[in-house]
């Protein structure tokens, strides 16, 4: 694993928070799609794996909010890239402030 990802994507002019959330969660889907264990939080969804495939996902989710009916779509990326080392991943960075989640 040699990149983590953070996506955050903001449909704009689609009116209203209902329509915001089906769009984002059309998102998140193929997201899952790609990473069936890709974490989802409250303000972006994180992924993990081969550089390539990350940066195609990226791509994908702006693709998949405007086919979804977003005119425009603002999104966010944080990128963590370490070719050689490898990244930590999402359970080893946050499992210890979840030991309690049901």
């Amino acid at each position: 694993m040699e990149a983590s990802v953070a996506i955050q994507v903001l449909p704009q002019r689609v009116g209203g928070n209902e329509e915001v959330c089906r769009i984002v969660d059309e998102a998140i889907a193929y997201i899952q799609t790609k990473f069936p264990d890709a974490y989802v939080g409250p303000f972006e969804t994180a992924i993990q794996g081969e550089y390539d495939l990350c940066m195609e996902v990226v791509a994908g989710v702006n693709r998949i909010c405007v086919e979804a009916g977003a005119p425009e779509v603002a999104t966010y990326v944080k990128i963590f890239f370490a070719p050689e080392e490898g990244v930590l991943t999402t359970e080893e960075k946050i499992s210890k402030y979840h030991e309690n989640d049901a």
